[in-house]
């Protein structure tokens, strides 16, 4: 089977998809939580954060402040990886991982925390920039939002009680999650929901465009023939780029414009993202990305209670000489938990799989991996942290020891 019929496989997954989907109360998709002033006022009802985040599928960004898993390696270990990482890199600190070059193990190889909102059950707030995660499971990881727009952020509830209230970062406390209502009084707006047609194949899912209007009530910014357009994307029934410059836009009314100048319709839009059940999100980047055809979604998304409780990840390592260790794995010397994820791409489209749908991981080579999903779909990633020569190796905690393999002796992971 071809790369291309594979991916094609994977969009087909969605038909499939519609029948959990269906499962799902209308409302049940969007963030809903209490939050918690440090002046000890409480709201209640959807979040947003910013101008972006507004689903259990959206994800939550930030750093995590130490990786106490080097402690379990050798200090030769750690030698090799410093080494490998300077001369690689040239010094430069790459996006995944932050290399600092103390005595501070905890301190070295520091990497990014993303999961899903649908995986938290709290956010502590202990500065502008330090957050206290809390999972749904009860463990909690302490994480830096330096960078990152999602700590900080301001958050605007739609409070039961008061309507649209807006607060500050530096005046939260605590923000708790909680299921959604079935059917909510008041909503941010309808899903973006389509087919998206790139070069690599079809996706179709919940859809950002340019990483950040993600409801119909979002506006897609452009100019025509000197006129300036601000066009809710409730109306908007397909885009399609119309080269590098300018994009097509189709309305629900048959009205077509040819808009530019902004980076909601030209070659500074970040990239449109998909979020395609069974397999996570694509993100497409602009010089791939073909067309764009909204459709009407068959709810808003995954309900919080459909996130199962976060488990470590587990399965059997395979070395190049035969040996093989069954146990939690710690992959790339960071993700322990299912919700966390596998990056890598193919051709400028990036994929943000979690775990918990990675069936098996076969490195091939020094830039590439052959990937295995749950329904047996295959992809081959390359580039990134996480299936590169670039990944720190796999710590597995077997019932008697722990055992670290680094990636250039891995064969296969296979996970349960």
């Amino acid at each position: 089977m071809t790369r291309l019929a594979n991916y094609l496989k994977l969009s087909g997954t969605v038909l499939a998809s519609l029948l959990f989907l269906a499962a799902e109360a209308q409302d049940e998709g969007f963030i809903y939580g209490r939050i918690t002033t440090e002046d000890g006022d409480t709201y209640e009802g959807p979040l947003r954060w910013g101008k972006e985040e507004v689903y259990w599928t959206d994800m939550f960004n930030a750093s995590k402040k130490e990786n106490k898993n080097l402690d379990y390696l050798t200090n030769r270990e750690i030698d090799e990886l410093e080494d490998r990482y300077y001369h690689r890199n040239d010094n430069i600190i790459s996006r995944f991982v932050n290399i600092s070059w103390d005595d501070d193990n905890d301190s070295r190889f520091v990497h990014e925390f993303s999961t899903e909102f649908g995986n938290l059950k709290a956010l502590r707030i202990r500065s502008n920039d330090r957050v206290e995660v809390e999972l749904k499971n009860g463990d909690y990881i302490q994480v830096d939002g330096s960078g990152y727009n999602d700590v900080g952020a301001k958050i605007t509830i739609l409070d039961k009680e008061l309507g649209n209230v807006r607060l500050s970062w530096s005046n939260l406390d605590r923000i708790e999650f909680l299921p959604t209502p079935s059917n909510l009084d008041e909503k941010f707006g309808n899903p973006l929901y389509g087919t998206v047609v790139c070069d690599l194949g079809e996706f179709t899912g919940f859809i950002q465009w340019d990483h950040d209007e993600r409801v119909g009530t979002d506006v897609l910014d452009g100019e025509e023939d000197g006129d300036d357009y601000e066009i809710a994307f409730d109306k908007i029934e397909s885009i399609e780029r119309d080269g590098f410059s300018s994009s097509l836009v189709r309305l629900k009314s048959g009205r077509t414009l040819d808009l530019r100048g902004t980076n909601d319709v030209d070659d500074d839009n970040k990239g449109i993202i998909v979020t395609v059940k069974g397999l996570g999100r694509v993100d497409i980047d602009w010089d791939e990305f073909d067309k764009v055809t909204f459709k009407s979604a068959p709810n808003s998304g995954p309900s919080y209670s459909s996130f199962e409780s976060p488990k470590k990840i587990t399965g059997t390592v395979f070395v190049d000489n035969g040996d093989s260790y069954t146990g939690e794995i710690i992959y790339d010397l960071d993700e322990e938990y299912t919700f966390e994820l596998l990056n890598g791409e193919d051709d400028d489209v990036k994929f943000i799989i979690p775990f918990s749908n990675v069936k098996e991981i076969t490195p091939r080579g020094s830039y590439a991996a052959n990937v295995v999903l749950k329904d047996g779909s295959k992809i081959t990633l390359e580039d990134g942290q996480d299936v590169s020569d670039k990944n720190l190796g796999m710590l597995i905690k077997t019932k008697g020891d722990r055992v670290y393999v680094p990636w250039d002796r891995v064969d296969k992971i296979s996970f349960q």
